[in-house]
């Protein structure tokens, strides 16, 4: 049995130690936002904050995490950092297909509560998941729009 902090909540999940944190937040706490793509830790799709940094959840295993704080894209909206996020992606029409966009959205709030005014270089190197459409373009207008 292990006790993590989700979204500002302690859930108590039973899963091996070794189970990627991807599989508890979408089988075990049934938050299916957290994608899966790859699996080897190279897409982004499943990307959540872990203490405010963007980690890759199909890599991070559970006994991994110790007191670590996740926040998933069901909670992204609750700070402003996340609101102006979404708010531009929304603006700037960023999604086709939309399956890589939470692991996106995520690393840009990683980005920019880090780096509140991130230059070009900041964003090409904190955006480095990846988009089947070729959304970059527009990934990135949306993350300089969301730091104005």
């Amino acid at each position: 049995m292990f006790e993590i902090f989700v979204n500002g909540q302690v859930r108590r999940v039973e899963a091996e130690p070794e189970t990627p944190l991807l599989w508890v937040l979408r089988d075990t706490l049934g938050m299916t936002g957290t994608k899966y793509g790859c699996g080897i830790a190279q897409c982004g799709a499943c990307t959540v904050l872990v203490d405010g940094q963007a980690m890759r959840s199909c890599q991070v295993t559970l006994d991994s995490i110790g007191g670590g704080k996740i926040e998933t894209i069901e909670a992204v909206e609750a700070d402003a950092v996340g609101r102006r996020v979404v708010e531009a992606w929304v603006g700037k029409q960023v999604p086709q297909c939309g399956y890589c966009q939470s692991g996106q959205v995520m690393a840009a709030v990683a980005l920019l509560r880090a780096t509140p005014k991130p230059g070009d270089a900041d964003i090409a190197d904190a955006m480095s998941n990846l988009c089947r459409c070729g959304t970059y373009n527009a990934i990135a207008a949306a993350v300089r729009q969301a730091a104005a």
